[in-house]
């Protein structure tokens, strides 16, 4: 009778296990794709949104030894937006960016998440 009721268990047990694997690989063919990350982690502002990719901007100070001056520029960098995302984030708004392999020409940065709203950034 023991043995019955232990296989009973494993068989429920084994079920379980069957179903949340399989909800797991359905929740993953809807969702994108995961992109492995490395290396470096930029912030910056969204200047234009696109379908499936964002252009983000910031400023850096870097000294010209020639004139013996601070000159300001600006940075963009292409960065793939994730399906996951697409709705939350918008132009203006303040977002962290992870670097990982190329995706084509010119995206190398995938967006890990949204910092601040346009709103805030503005304040």
């Amino acid at each position: 009778m023991e043995k019955k009721q232990k296989t009973k268990a494993e068989a429920k047990t084994k079920e379980t296990r069957k179903k949340s694997q399989e909800q797991k690989i359905s929740a993953d063919a809807k969702s994108e794709i995961k992109v492995g990350t490395r290396g470096r982690i930029f912030e910056g502002i969204v200047t234009k949104k696109f379908p499936k990719r964002i252009v983000i901007e910031f400023e850096r100070m870097i000294y010209v030894r020639k004139y013996e001056r601070y000159a300001r520029l600006k940075t963009k960098i292409h960065a793939r937006l994730p399906e996951i995302m697409e709705k939350d984030i918008n132009v203006g708004d303040l977002v962290k960016l992870h670097e990982c392999r190329p995706l084509s020409k010119i995206i190398h940065f995938v967006v890990i998440q949204k910092l601040k709203d346009a709103a805030e950034v503005g304040k």
